[in-house]
Order: structure tokens, then C-alpha cells, then sequence
């Protein structure tokens, strides 16, 4: 693919950007065809560290960046059947001893971020449910997903549950890394003054 694909000069000079999500990468969403949007997402830092570089990763070898790794593990959840967007392509430009990268996937129609419905919707016992048995399917396959929040889960406009941006996460042999992301998740649910919601999709993750 043509590398100024991934960058949002092309896609708005086309005038093809259809709308964005908020995060620290700002995800656009874009036309990429009549019938299909994608989401492009730079990889951006947080935190003090991106007060030196907010977007340059060191170099260690392309199989070790983070845009290739997040691609791969996104293909083999995708080629399992997990609930996860279809990935396109990733992107990595190196600059000496530094890289800049992104992904593109396939945007999921009609979705909208878990944290969006709960604070807008009242509380669906049987979509938190979903979710929760949702995580449980891809514990089971060993994802240790390291930001699993309240953003980081869609629900489409059939009320089915997506997961989404696997940056940094790995597939691992059981472990209390299971319990950490719940935690995560329950924190993520705290923030948005509907922690009572974690309980529900416990039971959904248990059953």
C-alpha cells in the first residue's frame, strides 16, 4: 500500500474523512470505498514520555514494532472468528534510530463505545452480559488485553459487542492477568459513574 495512505493529509484533500474518535491516536474514520469505512489510527504516547516524542518509537526491528505486532495478533483474533475489525494494512516509517507507525482497520457499522451507551443509555443486563461473555471468549484463547476499558469496547446496532485497539497486548498462558484486566474494566466503569455495571458482566463472563 502506498504510505500516504496513512496519513490524514491524503484522505482529507480527498475530503474522504467522515467523522474521528476521541483517544490519544485520533482515530479517523474514512471513506475507503462505497461501501466500506475504514479506521486509521497513528500510534501516539502519553503520559511525561510524550512530552520528549509524542509519536516516535525506537527502533528495534520491524518485527518489533508495535504497528506490526498489533497487526499480526489483530489477524490471527480475526482468523478465529473473535469479535475484532478486520485489519487492512499497518504502516512503519523509520527515521534513523526512531519509527512512526499506524493501522488501518475496517470500521464496525454502527457502532458506538460501550462508554457512550452506558452514559446515554440506562443499563442493558443483557448487553453487559454479552460483553462479559464476550471478554470470557477471548481469555479463553490466552488475550491478555492491557487497556481493556470502556472505549476500547463497541456495540453495534444490533447490540453484538466488538473489541477493539490490541496495542501492547499478547497472547499468554493463564494467569492473574485475567483478573487484572476486569479490574481495569471496573475502574474504566468507575470513571464513568456506572461501576455498578461491572457486576453484570461478571456474571456474563462467569456463566
Amino acid at each position: 500500500m502506498d504510505p500516504d495512505l496513512f496519513t490524514s493529509d491524503y484522505w482529507r484533500e480527498r475530503g474522504l474523512i467522515v467523522g474521528e474518535a476521541p483517544g490519544r491516536g485520533n482515530s479517523l474514520f474514512l471513506q475507503a470505498t462505497p461501501k466500506e469505512q475504514w479506521a486509521l489510527r497513528a500510534y501516539r504516547r502519553g503520559g511525561m514520555v510524550a512530552k520528549i516524542s509524542e509519536k516516535r518509537y525506537l527502533w528495534a526491528g520491524a518485527e518489533r514494532t508495535r504497528a506490526f505486532r498489533e497487526l499480526r495478533l489483530t489477524s490471527a483474533l480475526f482468523e478465529q472468528g473473535l469479535p475484532v475489525p478486520r485489519p487492512v494494512a499497518s504502516c512503519v516509517t523509520r527515521y534513523g534510530f526512531c519509527y512512526e507507525a499506524a493501522i488501518i482497520t475496517v470500521r464496525i457499522e454502527g457502532a458506538q463505545a460501550l462508554a457512550e451507551r452506558l452514559i446515554k443509555d440506562s443499563v442493558n443486563e443483557t448487553l453487559l452480559q454479552q460483553v462479559g461473555l464476550m471478554i470470557k471468549r477471548f481469555h479463553q484463547v490466552g488475550l491478555d488485553h492491557v487497556d481493556l476499558n470502556a472505549r476500547n469496547i463497541l456495540v453495534d446496532s444490533s447490540d453484538t459487542p466488538w473489541l477493539i485497539d490490541f496495542d501492547r497486548c499478547r497472547l499468554r498462558a493463564p494467569g492473574k492477568w485475567k483478573a487484572n484486566n476486569l479490574d481495569r474494566l471496573a475502574r474504566s466503569l468507575e470513571k464513568l459513574k456506572v461501576g455498578s455495571a461491572i457486576h453484570s458482566i461478571k456474571t456474563g463472563y462467569t456463566n
